[in-house]
Protein backbone atom coordinates (compact mmCIF):
# COMPACT_ATOMS: atom_id res chain seq x y z
CA UNK A 1 0.00 0.00 0.00
CA UNK A 2 1.28 3.00 -0.96
CA UNK A 3 2.25 5.56 1.93
CA UNK A 4 -0.50 7.94 0.90
CA UNK A 5 -3.03 5.60 1.06
CA UNK A 6 -1.97 3.96 3.92
CA UNK A 7 -2.43 7.39 6.10
CA UNK A 8 -5.91 8.03 4.46
CA UNK A 9 -6.40 4.19 5.68
CA UNK A 10 -5.46 5.57 9.36
CA UNK A 11 -7.35 8.73 8.78
CA UNK A 12 -10.71 6.87 8.35
CA UNK A 13 -9.92 4.80 11.59
CA UNK A 14 -9.28 7.50 13.61
CA UNK A 15 -12.54 9.07 12.49
CA UNK A 16 -14.27 5.65 13.34
CA UNK A 17 -13.10 6.18 16.75
CA UNK A 18 -14.24 9.68 17.02
CA UNK A 19 -17.42 9.12 15.61
CA UNK A 20 -18.03 5.87 18.22
CA UNK A 21 -17.19 8.83 20.91
CA UNK A 22 -19.73 11.26 19.45
CA UNK A 23 -22.33 8.79 19.02
CA UNK A 24 -22.24 7.71 23.06
CA UNK A 25 -21.89 11.58 24.35
CA UNK A 26 -24.97 12.32 22.24
CA UNK A 27 -26.57 9.07 21.02
CA UNK A 28 -26.52 9.31 17.83
CA UNK A 29 -25.23 11.16 14.47
CA UNK A 30 -27.95 10.33 12.27
CA UNK A 31 -29.54 13.44 10.73
CA UNK A 32 -26.90 15.79 11.44
CA UNK A 33 -25.34 17.85 8.68
CA UNK A 34 -21.71 17.20 7.22
CA UNK A 35 -20.41 20.67 8.22
CA UNK A 36 -17.81 22.01 5.00
CA UNK A 37 -15.64 24.92 5.26
CA UNK A 38 -14.83 25.79 1.71
CA UNK A 39 -12.40 28.90 0.68
CA UNK A 40 -10.67 30.40 -1.80
CA UNK A 41 -6.92 29.48 -0.22
CA UNK A 42 -5.01 32.03 2.00
CA UNK A 43 -8.32 33.55 2.85
CA UNK A 44 -8.83 32.27 6.45
CA UNK A 45 -9.39 28.62 6.29
CA UNK A 46 -7.75 27.32 9.04
CA UNK A 47 -10.03 30.04 11.09
CA UNK A 48 -13.43 29.06 9.72
CA UNK A 49 -12.31 25.00 10.27
CA UNK A 50 -11.29 26.01 14.00
CA UNK A 51 -14.93 27.04 14.28
CA UNK A 52 -16.65 24.07 12.79
CA UNK A 53 -14.41 22.27 14.77
CA UNK A 54 -16.42 23.78 17.99
CA UNK A 55 -19.35 22.24 17.00
CA UNK A 56 -18.10 18.99 18.24
CA UNK A 57 -18.36 20.58 21.62
CA UNK A 58 -22.25 22.01 20.65
CA UNK A 59 -23.74 18.75 19.73
CA UNK A 60 -23.79 16.07 17.26
CA UNK A 61 -20.88 16.87 14.92
CA UNK A 62 -17.26 15.27 14.81
CA UNK A 63 -13.95 16.48 13.09
CA UNK A 64 -13.29 14.14 10.25
CA UNK A 65 -9.83 14.50 10.51
CA UNK A 66 -10.13 13.58 7.07
CA UNK A 67 -7.50 15.35 4.90
CA UNK A 68 -8.37 18.45 2.74
CA UNK A 69 -10.45 17.60 -0.41
CA UNK A 70 -8.76 20.14 -3.15
CA UNK A 71 -8.92 20.90 -6.71
CA UNK A 72 -5.25 20.91 -7.23
CA UNK A 73 -2.87 18.41 -5.94
CA UNK A 74 -0.15 21.14 -3.95
CA UNK A 75 3.44 19.27 -4.97
CA UNK A 76 2.25 18.89 -8.28
CA UNK A 77 0.27 21.45 -9.43
CA UNK A 78 -1.86 19.08 -11.36
CA UNK A 79 -5.55 19.40 -11.07
CA UNK A 80 -7.41 16.41 -9.53
CA UNK A 81 -10.39 14.13 -11.49
CA UNK A 82 -13.25 15.20 -10.86
CA UNK A 83 -14.66 11.87 -10.16
CA UNK A 84 -11.90 11.88 -7.37
CA UNK A 85 -12.46 15.39 -5.88
CA UNK A 86 -16.59 13.67 -5.97
CA UNK A 87 -15.07 10.43 -4.16
CA UNK A 88 -14.08 12.39 -1.62
CA UNK A 89 -16.74 14.30 -0.53
CA UNK A 90 -19.07 10.91 -0.75
CA UNK A 91 -16.52 9.65 1.82
CA UNK A 92 -17.98 11.74 3.82
CA UNK A 93 -20.48 11.12 6.45
CA UNK A 94 -23.87 12.61 9.22
CA UNK A 95 -22.21 15.11 11.13
CA UNK A 96 -18.49 15.36 9.67
CA UNK A 97 -16.39 18.25 9.71
CA UNK A 98 -14.20 18.94 6.83
CA UNK A 99 -13.02 21.68 4.76
CA UNK A 100 -11.18 22.03 0.93
CA UNK A 101 -10.79 24.38 -2.07
CA UNK A 102 -13.20 23.46 -4.06
CA UNK A 103 -14.36 25.08 -7.33
CA UNK A 104 -18.04 25.62 -7.75
CA UNK A 105 -18.54 23.29 -10.43
CA UNK A 106 -21.83 21.56 -11.26
CA UNK A 107 -21.59 18.27 -10.00
CA UNK A 108 -19.45 19.61 -6.52
CA UNK A 109 -22.13 22.06 -6.08
CA UNK A 110 -24.80 19.52 -6.22
CA UNK A 111 -22.62 17.15 -3.73
CA UNK A 112 -22.10 20.56 -1.40
CA UNK A 113 -25.64 22.15 -1.44
CA UNK A 114 -27.50 18.57 -1.03
CA UNK A 115 -29.88 18.13 2.10
CA UNK A 116 -27.65 16.91 4.78
CA UNK A 117 -24.92 19.42 4.09
CA UNK A 118 -24.25 22.94 5.61
CA UNK A 119 -21.43 24.49 3.03
CA UNK A 120 -19.65 27.73 4.47
CA UNK A 121 -17.36 29.98 1.98
CA UNK A 122 -14.61 31.88 3.17
CA UNK A 123 -13.05 35.05 0.85
CA UNK A 124 -11.15 37.94 1.50
CA UNK A 125 -9.73 40.84 0.14
CA UNK A 126 -7.53 39.85 -3.37
CA UNK A 127 -4.84 41.96 -2.00
CA UNK A 128 -4.30 40.48 1.42
CA UNK A 129 -4.25 37.44 -0.18
CA UNK A 130 -1.94 37.80 -3.03
CA UNK A 131 0.70 39.35 0.15
CA UNK A 132 -0.19 36.21 1.89
CA UNK A 133 0.35 34.07 -0.82
CA UNK A 134 3.90 35.28 -1.61
CA UNK A 135 4.86 34.75 2.13
CA UNK A 136 3.44 31.77 1.92
CA UNK A 137 5.00 29.63 -0.83
CA UNK A 138 8.48 31.54 0.00
CA UNK A 139 8.28 30.81 3.89
CA UNK A 140 6.32 28.01 4.74
CA UNK A 141 5.29 25.98 1.75
CA UNK A 142 8.42 23.74 1.07
CA UNK A 143 6.84 21.00 -1.09
CA UNK A 144 4.69 23.24 -3.03
CA UNK A 145 5.02 23.30 -6.65
CA UNK A 146 6.56 26.74 -7.02
CA UNK A 147 8.14 26.95 -3.98
CA UNK A 148 11.51 26.64 -5.65
CA UNK A 149 10.76 29.68 -8.44
CA UNK A 150 9.89 31.60 -5.55
CA UNK A 151 13.02 30.89 -3.83
CA UNK A 152 15.58 30.60 -6.21
CA UNK A 153 14.66 33.14 -9.34
CA UNK A 154 12.43 35.62 -7.57
CA UNK A 155 15.01 37.47 -5.27
CA UNK A 156 13.30 39.93 -3.85
CA UNK A 157 9.95 39.96 -2.30
CA UNK A 158 8.57 43.27 -4.62
CA UNK A 159 8.75 40.56 -7.31
CA UNK A 160 7.51 37.47 -5.29
CA UNK A 161 4.14 39.72 -4.76
CA UNK A 162 4.28 40.85 -8.31
CA UNK A 163 4.52 36.86 -9.61
CA UNK A 164 1.55 36.47 -7.31
CA UNK A 165 -0.51 39.04 -8.54
CA UNK A 166 0.50 38.03 -12.37
CA UNK A 167 0.87 34.10 -12.39
CA UNK A 168 3.64 32.40 -14.40
CA UNK A 169 1.48 31.65 -17.66
CA UNK A 170 5.19 30.43 -19.68
CA UNK A 171 6.15 28.01 -17.17
CA UNK A 172 5.66 24.07 -18.20
CA UNK A 173 2.72 24.02 -15.36
CA UNK A 174 0.77 27.33 -15.96
CA UNK A 175 0.05 29.34 -12.84
CA UNK A 176 -2.78 31.93 -13.62
CA UNK A 177 -3.47 35.70 -12.50
CA UNK A 178 -5.32 36.11 -9.40
CA UNK A 179 -8.37 36.98 -11.29
CA UNK A 180 -8.23 33.49 -13.15
CA UNK A 181 -7.68 31.91 -9.78
CA UNK A 182 -10.66 32.93 -8.36
CA UNK A 183 -12.85 33.18 -10.87
CA UNK A 184 -13.73 29.77 -10.69
CA UNK A 185 -14.55 30.31 -7.13
CA UNK A 186 -17.30 32.93 -8.06
CA UNK A 187 -20.45 30.18 -8.33
CA UNK A 188 -20.73 30.16 -4.58
CA UNK A 189 -21.78 33.65 -4.21
CA UNK A 190 -24.80 32.18 -6.30
CA UNK A 191 -25.94 29.39 -4.09
CA UNK A 192 -28.56 30.27 -1.76
CA UNK A 193 -27.40 26.67 0.26
CA UNK A 194 -24.03 28.15 0.82
CA UNK A 195 -23.42 30.55 3.72
CA UNK A 196 -20.24 33.03 2.49
CA UNK A 197 -18.34 34.88 4.86
CA UNK A 198 -16.00 37.38 4.60
CA UNK A 199 -12.76 37.25 6.53
CA UNK A 200 -12.46 40.56 7.94
CA UNK A 201 -15.86 40.24 9.21
CA UNK A 202 -14.34 37.87 11.73
CA UNK A 203 -12.37 40.12 12.89
CA UNK A 204 -14.69 43.52 12.77
CA UNK A 205 -18.10 41.80 14.05
CA UNK A 206 -17.03 38.23 14.81
CA UNK A 207 -20.12 37.66 17.47
CA UNK A 208 -22.34 38.76 14.65
CA UNK A 209 -20.49 36.24 11.94
CA UNK A 210 -20.50 33.20 14.47
CA UNK A 211 -24.12 33.85 15.08
CA UNK A 212 -24.36 33.70 10.98
CA UNK A 213 -22.93 30.45 10.96
CA UNK A 214 -24.53 28.80 13.61
CA UNK A 215 -27.70 29.65 12.20
CA UNK A 216 -26.69 28.10 8.87
CA UNK A 217 -25.73 24.64 11.04
CA UNK A 218 -29.09 24.69 12.47
CA UNK A 219 -30.92 25.37 9.02
CA UNK A 220 -29.14 22.42 7.66
CA UNK A 221 -30.73 20.27 10.64
CA UNK A 222 -28.03 20.61 13.39
CA UNK A 223 -29.16 20.00 16.58
CA UNK A 224 -27.44 21.88 19.39
CA UNK A 225 -27.48 20.40 22.80
CA UNK A 226 -26.14 23.28 24.95
CA UNK A 227 -28.52 27.18 25.36
CA UNK A 228 -27.32 29.13 22.14
CA UNK A 229 -25.75 32.13 23.94
CA UNK A 230 -23.23 29.89 25.16
CA UNK A 231 -22.88 27.95 21.64
CA UNK A 232 -21.49 31.30 20.27
CA UNK A 233 -19.10 31.65 23.16
CA UNK A 234 -17.91 28.01 22.66
CA UNK A 235 -17.53 28.85 19.01
CA UNK A 236 -15.45 31.87 19.93
CA UNK A 237 -13.57 30.06 22.05
CA UNK A 238 -12.59 27.40 19.63
CA UNK A 239 -10.65 30.30 17.40
CA UNK A 240 -6.34 29.77 18.12
CA UNK A 241 -4.78 31.21 15.73
CA UNK A 242 -1.45 30.08 16.95
CA UNK A 243 -2.50 26.86 16.41
CA UNK A 244 -2.91 27.02 12.58
CA UNK A 245 0.66 25.70 10.54
CA UNK A 246 -0.04 28.59 8.39
CA UNK A 247 -0.93 31.60 10.36
CA UNK A 248 1.30 34.53 9.74
CA UNK A 249 -0.38 37.81 10.53
CA UNK A 250 -4.02 37.56 10.55
CA UNK A 251 -5.06 41.22 10.28
CA UNK A 252 -6.35 43.12 7.25
CA UNK A 253 -5.82 45.77 4.67
CA UNK A 254 -2.03 44.71 5.07
CA UNK A 255 -1.65 44.98 1.08
CA UNK A 256 -1.27 48.62 1.81
CA UNK A 257 2.28 48.06 3.76
CA UNK A 258 3.35 45.94 0.88
CA UNK A 259 1.88 47.69 -2.58
CA UNK A 260 4.01 49.51 -4.87
CA UNK A 261 2.36 51.98 -7.64
CA UNK A 262 3.37 49.00 -9.57
CA UNK A 263 1.90 46.38 -7.99
CA UNK A 264 -1.44 48.51 -7.85
CA UNK A 265 -1.28 48.75 -11.21
CA UNK A 266 -0.85 45.76 -12.56
CA UNK A 267 -2.98 44.13 -9.87
CA UNK A 268 -5.87 47.09 -11.58
CA UNK A 269 -4.85 44.89 -15.32
CA UNK A 270 -5.56 41.79 -14.24
CA UNK A 271 -8.40 42.15 -11.93
CA UNK A 272 -10.75 44.20 -13.29
CA UNK A 273 -13.88 44.68 -10.86
CA UNK A 274 -12.93 41.32 -8.79
CA UNK A 275 -12.69 44.05 -5.88
CA UNK A 276 -15.84 45.81 -6.60
CA UNK A 277 -17.91 42.38 -7.01
CA UNK A 278 -16.95 41.18 -3.62
CA UNK A 279 -17.78 44.57 -2.16
CA UNK A 280 -14.14 45.74 -1.30
CA UNK A 281 -14.06 49.12 -3.17
CA UNK A 282 -17.01 51.04 -4.82
CA UNK A 283 -14.67 52.16 -8.07
CA UNK A 284 -10.73 51.55 -9.36
CA UNK A 285 -9.57 54.63 -7.32
CA UNK A 286 -7.63 52.99 -4.87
Amino acid sequence: MEPQSLLLLLKIIRRALRRTRARFEYSSLTGSPVLFANSFPKSGTHLLIQVLQGFARLGPAVDSGLPAILTFDGPSGEPRRLEVILKDLRRLREGDIAYGHLHALPEIEAELTKDGVATYFIYRDPRDVVVSHAHYITEMATNHIHHQYYTEHLKTFNDRLKTSILGLPEIEKPFPDVYQRFEPYLGWFESKRVLTLRFEDFITDRMAILRKILEHAEFCGFSLAVDRDQAIHILESAIQPEKSPTYRSGTTGRWRESFTEEHKVIFKEVAGDLLIRLGYEEDEDW
